[in-house]
C-alpha cells in the first residue's frame, strides 16, 4: 500500500511522506475492527484493541472514560494541544459487503468508524515517529455511542477537559460517497451537520377485546392519528426554505389480532438544519401526541422521553480556513472540495461551545470534514449508486482510502502543532 493520495504537484510535509511505515499496524487495526464490530455502549473490545495501538504508538493511555471511552495523550513539550475525535461503536445491521474481512454478528461498521480508528491511530503513529518535526500535545480520544448521539456527552461528562487538558483545536473527519484521496469541507453557508433529536412516545390506551372495541380505547388508532399528523410539522408548520426532517421509525403495539392493547409506543427522529427550528419541531411534537391522546379520550397522559439530542454542528471559521489551506497544499486544489449543508446527525458540536453545559471550556475552535472512500473502478462504473453511509453495502476501499486518511489528519494536526503541514499553509484559528 502507498500514499497514493500525495499530489505530485504539491510537495508534502517530509512528516507526510513518511506514511507508508504506519500503514500496516493501521490496516491490521482496521480489518479486525470491522470483521468485530460492537454497537453504542458496548464497545468494550474496540476500545481495547485501540488503546493497544495508541500505547503502542507511545501514549499514555486512560481507558472507560465516559463509557469505554479511550483517551490517548501524546506529550512532545511545550505548544499547543490538539484533539483528535475518532469513534468506537458501530451498527445494529447485518453487513452485504461480501468482503473477506465482512462482520458476521448482526452489527456493522456501515458508517466509517472503524476507517476513523485506524486514521487516527495512524496520525499517533505517524507523529510519535516524527517527534523531531513539531511540538505540543495530541490527544486522541476514541469515543463510544455516537450512533446514538450519547457518547460525547458522556466523556465530557466525565471530565475529559479538566483530566487531559483544555484544546486548542479538536479535529475530526467522516467517510463519505467521494473518491478516495479526496477532502471536501463546508462552505460555511449552513451547518456540516444538522441539528437532531431522538424521542420514544408511549400512548395509553385501555385495553380489551376485538369484538367489544367500544369498551376499550385503541392506541393503535391514536397512534395512526399522531403518525399522520405529525407529517404537517413538516409540510404546514416549516418554512420551506428552513430544512427540518422528522420521521416516525418504529411503532410498536400489540400482541395479536383479537386483543385491543393497552399502549402503542412511537419512536421519532427529527433533524433541523438550526437549532431553534428544532425547538419549535419539539414542541409541536409534543403539542400533537397530547392533542390526540385528548381527542381519544386517553385513560392517560402519553409519556414523552428524549433519548438523545444533538446541536448543529458549525466549524470554526479561521480553524478550518487553516486546515483547509493544509489539505489544498498537500493534495492540490482539484481534491479539496466544497460539503453542502447536511441533514445527517453529529453529537461532536458538544466537544465546542455548544456542550458548555457539560464543560466550561469556551472558544474551543472545532473542524470536521468529509474524507473519500470509494475506490476508482467503483467510482467510475457507477458513481450514481454508490451504496451510501448506513447501507448494508456501504464499505470503503480500504487500500485507496486509508493512506489519505491518515494524511488528511495527519496534516489536520500539524498546521496547529508548532509548523504548519505544508510551506505556507497559515496558522490562524484556535487559542495559544
Amino acid at each position: 500500500m502507498t500514499p497514493s493520495a500525495l499530489s505530485p504537484t504539491f510537495p508534502p510535509h517530509p512528516v507526510l511522506t513518511r506514511v507508508g511505515e504506519v500503514l500496516r499496524p493501521a490496516l491490521t487495526l482496521y480489518l479486525d475492527v470491522h470483521r468485530h464490530p460492537e454497537p453504542s455502549g458496548r464497545e468494550s473490545r474496540t476500545a481495547a484493541l485501540f488503546a493497544e495501538r495508541l500505547a503502542a504508538a507511545g501514549c499514555e493511555v486512560t481507558r472507560d472514560v465516559g463509557g469505554h471511552g479511550v483517551v490517548g495523550v501524546l506529550r512532545n513539550g511545550e505548544g499547543p494541544r490538539v484533539y483528535l475525535r475518532a469513534e468506537l461503536d458501530a451498527l445494529p445491521m447485518e453487513e452485504r459487503t461480501g468482503l473477506a474481512y465482512a462482520s458476521a454478528n448482526g452489527v456493522m461498521h456501515a458508517c466509517g468508524h472503524d476507517l476513523h480508528l485506524a486514521a487516527a491511530a495512524g496520525t499517533v503513529d505517524l507523529l510519535s515517529r516524527t517527534a523531531d518535526r513539531w511540538q505540543g500535545t495530541l490527544v486522541a480520544v476514541g469515543q463510544p455511542a455516537e450512533e446514538t448521539l450519547t457518547g460525547a456527552r458522556a466523556v465530557l461528562a466525565d471530565g475529559l477537559y479538566e483530566r487531559f487538558g483544555r484544546p486548542d483545536v479538536v479535529l475530526a473527519q467522516h467517510a463519505a460517497p467521494l473518491p478516495a484521496g479526496m477532502v471536501a469541507h463546508g462552505t460555511g453557508r449552513g451547518p456540516v451537520a444538522a441539528a437532531s433529536a431522538a424521542l420514544t412516545v408511549v400512548l395509553h390506551g385501555r385495553g380489551g377485546h376485538a369484538a367489544t372495541p367500544h369498551l376499550s380505547v385503541d392506541p393503535v388508532v391514536t397512534a395512526a392519528a399522531v403518525v399522520t399528523r405529525l407529517q404537517t410539522v413538516v409540510a404546514r408548520e416549516t418554512a420551506p426554505a428552513d430544512q427540518l426532517t422528522l420521521t416516525v421509525g418504529t411503532l410498536h403495539a400489540g400482541t395479536a389480532v383479537n386483543v385491543v392493547p393497552d399502549t402503542a409506543e412511537l419512536g421519532i427522529g427529527i433533524r433541523a438544519a438550526h437549532d431553534e427550528t428544532l425547538d419549535r419541531a419539539l414542541a409541536a411534537v409534543e403539542r400533537i401526541v397530547r392533542a390526540e391522546c385528548a381527542a381519544s379520550a386517553c385513560p392517560r397522559d402519553p409519556d414523552l422521553t428524549m433519548l438523545s439530542r444533538s446541536p448543529a454542528l458549525w466549524c470554526d471559521p479561521d480553524a478550518a480556513r487553516t486546515v483547509r489551506a493544509a489539505h489544498t497544499a498537500l493534495y492540490g486544489p482539484e481534491r479539496v472540495g466544497h460539503w453542502p449543508p447536511s441533514m445527517a446527525a453529529e453529537d461532536f458540536p458538544l466537544f465546542g461551545d455548544a456542550g458548555l453545559e457539560i464543560h466550561s471550556e469556551s472558544g474551543i475552535p472545532l473542524v470536521y470534514w468529509m474524507v473519500g472512500v470509494v475506490g476508482p473502478k467503483q467510482w467510475a462504473a457507477d458513481a450514481a449508486r454508490l451504496p451510501p453511509n448506513h447501507s448494508p453495502r456501504f464499505a470503503p476501499d480500504i487500500r485507496t482510502a486509508l493512506p489519505p486518511a491518515i494524511t488528511a489528519l495527519s496534516a489536520a494536526a500539524l498546521a496547529r502543532l508548532g509548523g504548519a503541514a505544508t510551506s505556507g499553509v497559515p496558522q490562524t484559528g484556535g487559542h495559544t
